[in-house]
């Protein structure tokens, strides 16, 4: 059975605010590689502007995962998530993201697309800061083998 298709256009709840700590944003610059000290150390990046450390620009899949668990938990949805790899992932920024921030994600389904035995869903998680301002756009493609 391939992806409902009917789940273009629909949004979800807003997933419960994501507190950013400054320990899971360096645990996440390590993972990432990333070397930068405004990721580690808050004088630095207080040095360069910032409020306190700065999430790696990748970071917010974090929160993105809360959302999309909301999809693939979807009965109608049709997705089993033994069959879904991810395809593709991009931000958009309006502001960095750092430790301190209390970030509300909102997941859309943008897209489904069935084609030789595969779907593609591109969903989009909205993330917005305490006092409703726009921070990042978390775009991800899903890719779910059909049935064998």
């Amino acid at each position: 059975m391939s992806v409902n298709p009917e789940l273009v256009g629909r949004e979800f709840p807003p997933v419960a605010p994501y507190l950013v700590g400054r320990e899971k944003v360096r645990e996440f610059a390590r993972a990432v590689f990333a070397t930068n000290p405004i990721h580690f150390d808050p004088e630095a990046a207080r040095a360069a502007g910032y409020t306190d450390v700065v999430a790696s620009p990748t970071f917010p899949v974090v929160i993105q995962e809360h959302t999309l668990a909301q999809l693939l938990a979807e009965p109608d949805a049709n997705i089993d998530f033994s069959r879904v790899v991810h395809g593709d992932q991009k931000f958009t920024y309006s502001r960095p993201v750092v430790a301190g921030d209390e970030l509300t994600a909102t997941l859309s389904v943008r897209s489904v697309k069935t084609t030789a035995g595969f779907s593609m869903v591109t969903a989009e998680s909205q993330m917005v800061d305490s006092s409703g301002d726009h921070v990042v756009t978390a775009v991800s493609t899903l890719v779910v083998r059909g049935e064998d």
